[in-house]
């Protein structure tokens, strides 16, 4: 059976349970215990979408789950005969309102119902569901409503059934909370009742079909051509980097790019939460991290593939996203050998991100002193890139910094770069200023000299902006 049978499969049944009953004062009650949901303006065409749908289910039947059907096969098929049942609905229907019904159920069939022509606009960078009659997209940086909504509840979560099934994860009330992907890459989480009060909600990330590149970046202010230099020197001389930033602050695509820059000729295994990262070296191996299964069983955590990959002969180790007892393995990964390793963390400055490192260390449960935690991540990290986001929506890195040692208890940094708040602002509210050196140099510029990786004196002259 073909992952588009599977998740239709999955709606049908899913579209038997928890079906919403009509409430006082034109409400929508959820008879598994979610609290009711409002409705604003239900659409006029809901029972004529309902009607197609089912007729083009009942139509097609088994080709639905053909799996010697390709994808491109399948929606012309489910094109064709949605056109024929449209036809033979006995509602008058303008040409314009048969063209919108045909879109809309065509998405529901094939894709994700009303979030599909966001999901199609490159420009959109996260949607956001907050039950079935709220829809906000986030645009440049700004979040806006938009008028798209879901039929119901049920219509919702036959739509998130969808997304989570694909990737083997599952969503109800007793695990009513969930982290899975979209074939790109873009990242999903789902709460449903009864976490959430006042109907399922849907959160989705994108990320852009063709990667970002480092030229990108610097076309964006997210970095500098003397930063993008550093950070390339910094990689292929095998400085272990942290990215410390914010949620939604661009850690990933930052990561992604910084990835970029390392050599096509090594091993590289990359461990995630979700499956998120698009290298495009060869030798790149992907790990998962899977959650237990309905029994608490199945569990695999990040700390798990940490350890396991260490024994797969890696060049190099990316790990998405550090929050939890991993931070002590991978700390001892970068402290014995496997240099050049690559992470990101939560915090919100390079300060913060250390501190956040001691704590994940203690949460693997090993007794180990400050001190001896603290000589652990001042000998294992190099580099720490802080990356922001900014009132004006935009991403940037605004400081990076090198860990230079200990001084008696203390971690000690220095800035090598930082950002210049002092530029001011355009008319239009965005940051008029950048990245600049500080006019330290690393104290690791001769480790990186002694791999044949020199620093131009010019990246760090103050006068260069």
């Amino acid at each position: 059976m073909s992952n588009l049978a599977e998740r239709l499969e999955r709606a049908r049944q899913s579209s038997q349970i928890n079906e919403p009953s009509a409430g006082k004062g034109g409400q929508v009650r959820i008879t598994n215990g979610a609290a009711p949901v409002r409705r604003r303006g239900a659409d006029p065409f809901a029972g004529v979408k309902e009607r197609v749908h089912q007729a083009l289910v009942a139509s097609l039947g088994p080709r639905l789950y053909d799996p010697n059907l390709s994808e491109s096969e399948l929606a012309s098929q489910v094109r064709t005969t949605l056109q024929e049942v449209i036809d033979s609905e006995q509602t008058p229907l303008s040409h314009a309102d048969r063209t919108r019904i045909a879109q809309d159920v065509s998405d529901d069939i094939l894709g994700h119902g009303p979030l599909e022509p966001y999901l199609r606009d490159a420009e959109v960078s996260e949607i956001m569901v907050n039950g079935a009659e709220d829809i906000y997209i986030e645009r440049a940086g700004k979040i806006f409503p938009v008028d798209a909504r879901f039929s119901d509840e049920t219509h919702l979560r036959r739509t998130i059934d969808k997304i989570v099934g694909r990737v083997g994860r599952r969503v109800d009330e007793s695990s009513p909370m969930v982290d899975a992907r979209l074939p790109d890459g873009s990242r999903v989480n789902a709460v449903v009742p009864p976490i959430a009060l006042d109907g399922s909600m849907l959160t989705i990330r994108k990320f852009s079909a063709d990667p970002f590149t480092d030229r990108d970046l610097i076309s964006f202010g997210t970095m500098t051509e003397n930063v993008r230099d550093f950070l390339d020197a910094c990689v292929k001389g095998r400085r272990n980097i942290i990215i410390s930033g914010g949620t939604g602050s661009g850690k990933t695509t930052t990561l992604n790019v910084i990835s970029s820059f390392l050599p096509h000729d090594e091993r590289i295994v990359t461990i995630e939460d979700a499956a998120e990262l698009q290298l495009q070296q060869q030798h790149v191996l992907r790990l998962e991290a899977r959650p237990a299964n309905i029994e608490g069983r199945g569990l695999v955590s990040i700390r798990e593939l940490v350890k396991n990959c260490l024994r797969m002969r890696p060049d190099r180790i990316i790990v998405g996203e550090i929050r939890d007892g991993a931070a002590l393995d991978m700390l001892q990964a970068m402290n014995t050998g496997h240099d050049g390793s690559i992470t990101t963390v939560h915090a919100n400055t390079p300060r913060d991100s250390l501190a956040r490192l001691e704590t994940m260390v203690l949460m693997a449960g090993v007794d180990l002193p400050v001190r001896a935690i603290r000589e652990q991540v001042a000998g294992a990290v190099d580099l720490i890139v802080q990356q922001s986001r900014l009132k004006d929506g935009t991403r940037r890195i605004v400081a990076i910094s090198e860990v230079v040692g200990m001084e008696s208890d203390v971690i000690t940094l220095q800035d090598i770069f930082t950002f210049n708040y002092g530029a001011g602002r355009d008319e239009n509210g965005r940051f008029l200023g950048g990245l600049v050196p500080t006019g330290i140099r690393p104290k690791f510029t001769s480790d990186l000299a002694d791999v044949g990786v020199e620093l131009p004196v010019t990246l760090f002259s103050r006068s260069v902006l």
